[in-house]
Parts: structure tokens; C-alpha cells; sequence
């Protein structure tokens, strides 16, 4: 399947707009909505809270934040870094004898770690935080094979949950499941509100995907996952590094605020993308058309290079696609929105190396 197909099945089956809002809200297990946040990590929390003071137990580090519509609220992703060293990766525990030998095996190839994840988001006002808005707790079990493990590899890993508009700052502690080792970081970060984008159109904060896949279903307890993160039935690769090789294809992602829909409830959106480096035009793409404001698209980036060759008195031309040079380039993105006659202009900065 590919991508344009993938993303227009999720469109029309209306998933990403209806389902996102209530996958983690209302279908928690019992397990983890009867586990609060024990004392001594709210206690740690609470002694780095004023100062955004980390605690370098396991040391981790959160970089960004994406966030993507949930029908009220906004389904906001993390993501933030751990070398394997420091999440303590070793052995499984020793098998039984009701194993096979191949099983022994199997399990002897593994490398495994045991942690705990705990969430607080809070309300933030005037930079001082306020109302506990949710806790989270989220098992950290994760394996490697052991023949390939790097200690000192530092791996991306992500987590997601749907909150309101507002301010916020989030306590994210990573623990061993003893409590002898707790570390601890802060976030600060906002949501605006989809509602207010009456009279502007306005995009959610726009990424390069490596790969999209699609799922039976969506997650309905709060997850991490290493290398991608989970929104819908999508589990989305992203290059948040925007370096390229040069035979690759761009590959965006975002879904635009403040559009408006005909009577049969279809967007009517046209956007025009180019590549540009420096002030130099290289690419001009056609402009494409919308019928929902969620968009995906691939672009590949080859470039039409005319030729010209003179044989005596004879000179002919011909048009070649060429892939970039190595370089720093723009991504620039036009949105109109043909019903309301609103427009936005954003632009991503992409690298290709060779």
C-alpha cells in the first residue's frame, strides 16, 4: 500500500479525527489507572520542579514535541534520547527446565531492560506550575540483540498522550524498578487551541517521514516506543535530523487548522510546494489538492536540468531529471484554502548529503 493510499484510508474512514481523543482517555487498563506515582518519585519531582533541576540517575535527555488533532483536544508526541548503557541492559534471568534448548538459546541472544516510566504534566501559569492535570505510569521493558548491543548508543524513543489547549510543563522520570536509581527530567510546552484559527489557517508543527504503517488498530494504553511513535493506526518513522540522500523523496506530514468544508463535508485545499536554495529556485512542484486538511505527501527531490547540444550548426535540447547536489535547501509550503480564501506560507529547512 502506499503512502497517498494509506493516509487517504485513514481520511475516509475518519479515524485520525474521531478516535485519537479517547484511545488513551477512556480505554486505560485497570492495571495502570489504579498506579499513581509513588511517593519518592513525586517526592524527586517535586524538589526539581521549581528549577527544572533534572536528576541524572539514569540520565535521558527530551528533545521535542509534535502534536497532531484529537477532536478536542491535541494528541501531543515526545521524544527524548537514552544511551542503552544508562537503561541498563543485561542478561535475561536464568530459564527454567521446562524450556527447549533452542528457547535457552533464543533467550541467551537477548539483551533485556526493566524500567519504569512515570509521567506528571501540570498546568503552567506564568512559569510556575499549577494543577496536575495527569499522571502515568508506563513499564519500560525493552530487548536487543546481544550480538550487535552498543552500550554507549543513544536511542530515540517516543510517547504520546491527548491533552487540551493550554500551557504546560511535564515531569518525566525513568526509574529502575527497585527505586534505588531515579532520573528525572523537565518540559516545558504549549498547545494552541484548533478552535481559535477562525480568520488564519495555521499548521501543525510540520515533519519529514521515513516510513508510515499501518496497524490493525489503535494503542489503548499509553506506550514507548524506540524509532517511531504510534498516532491512530499510524506508526510513524520520523527524520527529524531533515538529511536526505539524494535518491530519496521528501515525505511530509501535517494536518492544517481553520479550513473550512463544502456541504458533503470535503475540504476544497490547494497547496504549492518548491524547493529553493538561497534565493535560487530549484524545484517548482504543481500544486496539489486537498480533500481533507490532513496532508501527506511525497515529493521527490530531482531536479529538470536542460541540455543543449550543438553538432555544427545544429543544436537540440533535452531535459533531464538529476537528483540534488549535496547541499542545505527550503521546503517552501503555500496552503490556500479555496472555500474560505484564507492562505499560510511555512517553510522547512532540509539537508542532502551525499
Amino acid at each position: 500500500m502506499t503512502v497517498r493510499t494509506l493516509i487517504n484510508t485513514v481520511i475516509i474512514s475518519g479515524i485520525i479525527l474521531s478516535l485519537a481523543s479517547s484511545i488513551f482517555l477512556c480505554a486505560q487498563t485497570e492495571q495502570r489507572t489504579t498506579v499513581t506515582i509513588p511517593e519518592q518519585v513525586k517526592a524527586v519531582f517535586q524538589e526539581g520542579m521549581q528549577t527544572r533541576e533534572a536528576r541524572s540517575d539514569i540520565p535521558f535527555q527530551i528533545t521535542q514535541r509534535l502534536y497532531l488533532p484529537a477532536q478536542q483536544n491535541l494528541h501531543v508526541i515526545f521524544f527524548f534520547y537514552a544511551k542503552n548503557v544508562d537503561l541498563g541492559f543485561v542478561p535475561p534471568a536464568a530459564v527454567t527446565e521446562e524450556v527447549t534448548q533452542e528457547e535457552q538459546q533464543a533467550a541467551e541472544a537477548k539483551l533485556v531492560a526493566r524500567n519504569y516510566v512515570f509521567i506528571q504534566f501540570n498546568k503552567l501559569e506564568n512559569d510556575v506550575p499549577g494543577e496536575l492535570v495527569k499522571e502515568l505510569y508506563i513499564p519500560l521493558n525493552l530487548e536487543v540483540d546481544a550480538t550487535s548491543y552498543d552500550p554507549e548508543k543513544e536511542e530515540m524513543y517516543t510517547t504520546g498522550y491527548p491533552l487540551p489547549p493550554g500551557n504546560y510543563l511535564l515531569s518525566m522520570a525513568i526509574t529502575s524498578t527497585d527505586f534505588l536509581r531515579i532520573g528525572t527530567q523537565y518540559f516545558e510546552f504549549s498547545l494552541p487551541d484548533p478552535l481559535s484559527y477562525t480568520d488564519i489557517l495555521e499548521t501543525t508543527p510540520i515533519f519529514f517521514a521515513k516510513k508510515l504503517t499501518q496497524v490493525a488498530g489503535p494503542e489503548t494504553v499509553v506506550e514507548i516506543h524506540k524509532g517511531f511513535f504510534a498516532y491512530s493506526i499510524l506508526q510513524i518513522e520520523p527524520n527529524l535530523e531533515h538529511i536526505f540522500s539524494p535518491n530519496e523523496n521528501l515525505d511530509i506530514f501535517f494536518f492544517i487548522f481553520g479550513s473550512q468544508a463544502d456541504a458533503q463535508s470535503q475540504s476544497d485545499i490547494d497547496v504549492h510546494y518548491e524547493v529553493s536554495k538561497g534565493e535560487e529556485l530549484i524545484i517548482n512542484f504543481e500544486a496539489q489538492k486537498y480533500q481533507a486538511p490532513l496532508v501527506s505527501q511525497q515529493l521527490p527531490i530531482k531536479r529538470t536540468v536542460l541540455i543543449r547540444t550543438t553538432k555544427g550548426t545544429e543544436t537540440t535540447e533535452r531535459t533531464e531529471r538529476r537528483n540534488l547536489e549535496p547541499g542545505s535547501y527550503t521546503l517552501s509550503i503555500d496552503i490556500k484554502d479555496n472555500i474560505s480564501g484564507k492562505t499560510v506560507k511555512k517553510t522547512i529547512d532540509f539537508e542532502i548529503r551525499g
